[in-house]
């Protein structure tokens, strides 16, 4: 556990600092698009978590996580700082973990805190105070948002494995939305309508909650066995 808490530590101040005004312009610009322009430009509906705003919730902190996870491992490979992080005596499984666990609480923060602060702008907006409705289904986005964090991070550190540069970790992060898109759509395409028609809405909120913690723990579970720490040395 300390070692755990160690790598959270030394991700934490890389995160922030190691790229000087840049990594605050980052946070910035997602507070101004998620905290301030798309609230006020959709206004109640904002509030009203209608489908266009649920989607952009979710999918925002998805793009904002692969914009630069593919950092990850491969960034340390090209600054020639990995083989001073696999020298250490820190585990493999905290070194990993202490990457993605920075990145998902990062982004999720910054999901909670625009979100508060959108419904602050929309109200001052309004001039009468209003919060999310209802808030059961906000706690359901937030869950899921969560979700599709945690599925960027783990995904684009296990391609980050396999990339020599950062470079090439941004393509096939390029790609492997792509194809996570194109999956998405074959089955929404390809499943009977009939079946769609029946299901309620708790039903699709249950299958998409299970179907995005299977894949989170797919990908972590394959970027945690595929960190080997002799074979990263000899790469």
């Amino acid at each position: 556990m300390n070692d755990l808490y160690t790598m959270i530590w030394k991700e934490w101040k890389d995160f922030l600092l190691s790229g000087g005004r840049s990594d605050f312009l980052r946070p910035l610009l997602i507070l101004f698009i998620m905290g301030i322009f798309l609230p006020l430009s959709f206004k109640t509906r904002w509030l009203n978590l209608e489908p266009a705003p649920v989607l952009i919730i979710l999918y925002t902190p998805f793009m904002f996580v692969t914009s630069f996870i593919g950092d990850a491992i491969a960034g340390e490979r090209e600054r020639h700082t990995l083989e001073t992080l696999l020298a250490s005596r820190i585990s493999d499984r905290a070194i990993l973990l202490g990457k993605v666990l920075v990145v998902v609480g990062f982004t999720w923060g910054m999901n909670l805190f625009c979100l508060l602060f959108g419904a602050i702008v929309v109200a001052w907006s309004q001039g009468q105070w209003r919060f999310y409705a209802p808030l059961n289904l906000l706690m359901i986005v937030l869950v899921i948002s969560f979700l599709v964090i945690l599925l960027a991070a783990s995904g684009g550190v296990l391609i980050s494995l396999k990339s020599a540069t950062v470079r090439q970790a941004a393509q096939n992060m390029l790609l492997g939305e792509m194809l996570l898109g194109f999956f998405v759509y074959l089955v929404v395409r390809f499943l009977p309508p009939s079946l769609i028609a029946s299901l309620t809405t708790s039903q699709v909120v249950s299958i998409t909650l299970l179907t995005l913690a299977a894949l989170d723990a797919i990908l972590l579970a394959a970027a945690l066995v595929s960190f080997q720490r002799s074979r990263l040395i000899l790469g």
